[in-house]
């Protein structure tokens, strides 16, 4: 591995409330542009990697598993309508890190119970179980630090009737739901294109792989092993 570059001098060109652009000027007349959700003292590439590894992510994403009685686990998904793309992207429960979460003692796990109840309606209580599966991940480090933690969440109902977009907040617009099985979803995966044969975000992905894989059943044994 080569050497790191020196931090770089950070210019801001456009700030909004919701978005930057930054010019990170590197040595030897590099530079880069990144748009970032982050003020510019708490940009990533500025951290080390001590100051890394305790950042939060930006967003928190969820591989919702519900359990029905007299039915095999099954995976909610749903169609939110994602402007830069204007059209319903198949999806999964996701949202920002608040400011309200950061304070609390596992912020994924908060923020997470949070937007899952917004998003799908489902209240995590007694008997459902939560974990982080990775606690940062970078969605495209080519063009933004924008990153998010993937969770699991397994809920266990009397039946699907719970499940509704009114608690959506927001400019968040959302379709119907995908409540698949297993072979649902390794079909979705195998396609590359959702049942409606439209394409879907790099984390819908991941997140369907790791039910389908039933990498979700080890991560339950582990987390409540942990747990005890």
């Amino acid at each position: 591995m080569s050497s790191t570059p020196n931090k770089p001098e950070v210019t801001t060109l456009h700030a909004t409330r919701f978005i930057k652009l930054y010019d990170l000027a590197y040595e030897g007349g590099q530079h880069y542009y990144e748009a970032s959700r982050r003020e510019a003292s708490d940009l990533v590439a500025l951290k080390d990697d001590a100051q890394l590894k305790e950042t939060l992510p930006d967003a928190v994403s969820a591989c919702l598993i519900v359990e029905v009685p007299g039915d095999e686990p099954r995976m909610v998904l749903n169609y939110e309508y994602r402007y830069p793309t204007g059209q319903y992207v198949l999806g999964i429960p996701s949202g920002l890190v608040d400011r309200r979460d950061q304070s609390e003692g596992e912020p994924l796990v908060a923020a997470m119970t949070r937007e899952i109840s917004e998003e799908t309606g489902i209240v995590l209580g007694e008997g459902d179980r939560i974990w982080v599966v990775n606690p940062l991940m970078f969605c495209s480090p080519g063009l933004t630090d924008e990153s998010t933690a993937l969770l699991c969440a397994v809920a266990h109902l009397d039946d699907l009737s719970p499940l509704t977009h009114e608690g959506a907040e927001g400019s968040e617009r959302f379709g119907s739901f995908e409540v698949l099985t297993q072979g649902e979803v390794r079909k979705v995966l195998e396609d590359g294109r959702d049942p409606h044969g439209c394409f879907y975000p790099m984390v819908a992905w991941v997140a369907m792989t790791y039910f389908a894989c039933d990498l979700w059943r080890t991560g339950f044994a582990d987390e409540a092993e942990a747990a005890s």
